[in-house]
């Protein structure tokens, strides 16, 4: 695999605009047209998909850079403003994940939506945008795993390594067919959120052993696979308990 090339995709009026936030904004944008067009199946309208989005997608947007940085103090320690400075990358999916799904639970306690239900719609969609966000790490040149002979290794700095960010990629794009597949006939309430949940982490928790720029836990573990080993238990733990339950969306406010 090429070395990537410029992390400039053009520039404005003297400003570099970078493929990073390109393709971050190219992997919201699907993930909420997927929203919209799938409304309708979860009892929803496009308008309070929207409405959704106007929280949730900055919120995880702060979610996303506040991870990385508590994980990473060392790196902004000299000079904390950097810790602004988005363009030079340093978002962390889980981080997204958490804060904009803690956002929608609220919206949805606020709004009266069932909450497993509001899940459900939104799981595929960030398997989508996952799958379209991971090639910012390309062009970055970050996250990517250690040295490799396989014949299609990335070439960072002359060395061939392990290029993660495309094994999340295409995992994430088919977990994001898989995941439109089982939602059309789901059993239970939950269960495409959860299979989301358990199908991710357990990708995660496998390709982030081969990165070499995880964040840590205590210097010691790295910190992606401490909560993927645990959403995957408490996931699996849920998937179950619904499946019996067999709980119907409508059935489900807070």
């Amino acid at each position: 695999m090429p070395s990537p090339p410029s992390r400039v995709a053009f520039s404005v009026l003297g400003i570099d605009i970078m493929w990073y936030g390109i393709l971050v904004t190219l992997a919201i944008a699907v993930g909420v047209l997927l929203l919209c067009a799938r409304a309708h199946r979860h009892k929803l309208t496009p308008d309070r998909v929207i409405d959704f989005m106007l929280f949730c997608i900055p919120m995880g947007l702060v979610g996303a850079r506040l991870y990385y940085v508590l994980f990473n103090l060392d790196a902004f320690s000299d000079n904390p403003m950097q810790i602004f400075n988005t363009r030079a990358g340093g978002l962390a999916i889980h981080g997204a994940l958490i804060l904009g799904i803690v956002t929608a639970l609220i919206l949805c306690r606020l709004w009266n939506v069932a909450p497993l239900n509001a899940l459900d719609l939104a799981a595929p969609s960030f398997a989508a945008a996952q799958a379209i966000g991971r090639w910012g790490n390309y062009f970055n040149q970050e996250a990517h795993g250690g040295p490799t002979d396989l014949p299609w290794g990335l070439i960072i700095n002359r060395e061939t390594v392990h290029p993660t960010f495309l094994y999340e990629s295409i995992w994430c794009f088919l977990l994001f067919l898989l995941l439109l597949k089982v939602d059309v006939r789901r059993k239970f309430v939950g269960q495409t959120f959860l299979l989301y949940c358990i199908l991710y982490s357990l990708e995660r928790f496998f390709v982030e052993g081969l990165r070499t720029d995880s964040l840590m836990l205590f210097e010691t573990y790295r910190q992606a696979q401490v909560l993927s080993a645990a959403v995957f238990v408490v996931a699996i733990v849920a998937y179950v308990v619904l499946r019996r339950m067999k709980w119907r969306w409508e059935q489900f406010y807070y």
